[in-house]
């Protein structure tokens, strides 16, 4: 069983700054009298997949509204691909979301265009784009998700996984630096869920893409931290034995708007705080 290069050289040393590609700064926010977040910080590295979990409420979908700039913080500072959003003009933000993709849980489609359309849609945006090029990404987006088949359907002729996979594909198109998920497994079942967690794992394996995932699920989490994408084989599979458990995914618990845990796998198996603990089993 052969492990891409990708999974035996991460964390080896620490990373330096010029990798983070996202960082929260004591980032407070609250509404009206509820402290959703509460003097948090963190970074997200090249590459590197962070679940954010907790229960409901705690906040983990507010992390992506900041990072998208579309919440200001009470205090702190948020800095995405080195860039400082927290004072930032709407114009400026909008350029830096065209560096940034996002994946909504109920996937945003527009119901009354087609796949080809739903997908090129932002590229559409850019007159500067050539037809035959749209065409091309739009083949090569919808090809990674394994959806050709799909470009003339509309979002009604689809099951709801494969409008999570075309939301993917959408999001993709534009090869964004970092992908913000939210709950992309969210209302799926079983079976529909691992295929879109594949997806995920090929995205951070193939392309390396930063990302930060919202989830429910922790199986998804868990999953993706003991699974690699086999390129030869075009399939997830788990890590081989003797392989260190180490990939570029780490796990982010909140509770009560703080930050209870930040690091990898093997970290929050061994560890010994009963809130997480009983959280993760």
């Amino acid at each position: 069983m052969v492990s891409p290069p990708l999974i035996r050289e991460q964390n080896v040393q620490p990373h330096p700054s010029s990798t983070i590609t996202l960082e929260f700064q004591d980032v407070s926010l609250a509404f009206e009298d509820k402290q959703v977040l509460d003097s948090i910080s963190f970074k997200l590295q090249i590459g590197e997949t962070k679940a954010i979990l907790g229960v409901a409420g705690s906040g983990k979908s507010t992390i992506l509204k900041l990072a998208l700039g579309l919440l200001k913080p009470d205090s702190g500072r948020i800095f995405v691909l080195g860039e400082e959003i927290t004072s930032m003009k709407e114009d400026d933000l909008f350029d830096l979301r065209r560096r940034v993709g996002i994946v909504f849980q109920e996937s945003a489609l527009f119901d009354s265009l087609n796949v080809r359309e739903n997908v090129a849609f932002r590229l559409l945006e850019e007159s500067r784009i050539s037809e035959e090029e749209i065409e091309e990404r739009v083949r090569e987006a919808l090809s990674f998700v394994e959806l050709e088949h799909t470009v003339n359907l509309f979002p009604s002729e689809l099951s709801g996984g494969m409008r999570r996979r075309v939301a993917i594909a959408r999001t993709i198109i534009t090869h964004p630096e970092v992908l913000l998920y939210d709950s992309p497994t969210g209302g799926l079942d079983p079976v529909t869920s691992n295929t879109i967690i594949e997806l995920l794992v090929k995205q951070r394996d193939v392309y390396k893409t930063s990302a930060l995932l919202v989830t429910h699920r922790l199986q998804d989490a868990f999953t993706m931290a003991t699974h690699y994408f086999d390129r030869t084989e075009n399939k997830m599979k788990p890590l081989p034995p003797g392989a260190r458990e180490t990939v570029p995914m780490c796990f982010l618990i909140l509770r009560d708007g703080h930050i209870i845990f930040d690091g990898d796998l093997a970290s929050v198996r061994q560890t010994r705080d009963e809130y997480i603990r009983e959280y993760i089993s």
